[in-house]
């Protein structure tokens, strides 16, 4: 198949997957690199390459707003090859735009993966769309640091803050506990420059997760990880920040389906109470996704933390935490179907259209509706991918 852009592809024989249904037999047209047609019928047309789905599902591309790398690459190694080649790994399981997400480090690290990503971003045309970069930290509270390290974490510095968004366009969301001294200066700073605050690693009550909302936090990063919950003090009992999720309708969340962060029964429960439009499904997948078990790095080579991935997991080295997940976005999907019980148009919900929803991109991401991007894939029963199509251009074919 013509790789250009400017190609007009036909893809029929498949169970096209919308947010709300699935229509059997449909037929989905694509000029451009944009959907031009969604029909129930199979369209007879002339000059299009042709594309059968084979019974299969043709789905819009999933959204992965969280993830660190794959492949063997992390963002932090701050080169363009780490952000193309985890671009292209992830395409290959379904993934066809994400956020390249950086952990605490350095200042110096983190500009150099910001002018990486900035090369990268004009250069990636085998992989997954990525769509601008999510700053995981470093404002994070010590006691709910999970695998970040200890000597990055600090509080908001409207200078430090400041300076790194004045030179860069490329941030859409960052994470941070809102209960930290200047949190709230900085939710509202980063709202104004339309970038979403993120609450994360965080020991907040309540109290102060209502503050946060009000200032511009209004989803949770990776729900009941690194976060507290109900707690006492004095013999009083307190909701955390899992119970404010809940109790706040509007906050949205993201959850880690691998199978390993969250049980059955809390997939299950989050499902129950935020359902499908509250909830996206991130990987939070570090450089050891789609690769072999064994010894990995957390972070950047030079400055990275040893991990262990077994069992389908990272993990630190003395096992008492995971170091993120190594999942790809197809196993979430899964995971939720299988574990969860959700119906599959739901499931592939959760890992596109709200995901866009929530980064303000569902306009042109996320459904498979004329006038939307071409990012399209097709899987089938087993969500084992089967094609994958970035912008109308085809970026695996299995």
């Amino acid at each position: 198949m013509d790789q250009s852009k400017g190609n007009r592809v036909k893809i029929s024989n498949g169970n096209i997957v919308t947010p709300y249904r699935i229509i059997k037999n449909g037929c989905l047209l694509v000029a451009d690199g944009i959907i031009t047609a969604v029909e129930e019928t199979n369209l007879a047309v002339e000059g299009y390459q042709e594309i059968d789905a084979k019974g299969n599902y043709i789905s819009p591309g999933f959204i992965d707003i969280h993830t660190h790398g794959g492949g063997g690459h992390d963002f932090l190694d701050g080169t363009c090859e780490a952000y193309t080649k985890a671009a292209e790994l992830h395409a290959q399981y379904g993934t066809t735009s994400l956020l390249p997400t950086a952990t605490t480090a350095t200042n110096d690290e983190l500009k150099k993966t910001l002018h990486a990503f900035q090369k990268a971003k004009a250069d990636n045309p085998k992989g997954a769309e990525l769509l601008g970069l999510h700053m995981e930290g470093p404002y994070f509270s010590m006691e709910q640091r999970g695998a970040q390290d200890p000597k990055y974490i600090r509080n908001p510095d409207p200078k430090e803050y400041e300076e790194i968004c004045e030179n860069t366009d490329a941030i859409i969301r960052w994470s941070a506990a809102p209960e930290l001294p200047g949190a709230l200066r900085f939710g509202r700073y980063l709202s104004d420059r339309g970038i979403l605050p993120s609450i994360a690693h965080t020991d907040a009550n309540y109290q102060e997760v209502e503050r946060a909302f009000e200032n511009g936090f209004r989803h949770v990063t990776h729900l009941y990880s690194g976060m507290s919950g109900v707690h006492r003090k004095n013999a009083y009992r307190y909701a955390g920040v899992i119970e404010s999720a809940y109790l706040i309708d509007e906050m949205t969340v993201e959850i880690i389906a691998d199978g390993c962060h969250l049980p059955a029964s809390l997939l299950k429960l989050i499902y129950k109470i935020k359902g499908p439009d509250k909830i996206a499904l991130v990987t939070d997948s570090i450089r050891a996704a789609g690769m072999p078990e064994g010894e990995t790095l957390l972070g950047s080579l030079g400055k990275g933390q040893l991990a262990i991935v077994e069992d389908g997991v990272a993990k630190l080295p003395d096992r008492t935490a995971f170091a993120g997940s190594v999942a790809t976005t197809d196993r979430l999907v899964r995971n939720m179907i299988n574990l969860a019980d959700v119906p599959l148009n739901e499931a592939v919900r959760m890992m596109t259209r709200t995901p866009a929803a929530i980064i303000g991109l569902d306009k042109r991401k996320g459904s498979l509706a004329a006038g939307k991007d071409a990012d399209i894939i097709i899987f089938n029963d087993n969500i084992d991918i089967q094609m994958t199509m970035v912008g109308g251009r085809l970026v695996y074919n299995a």
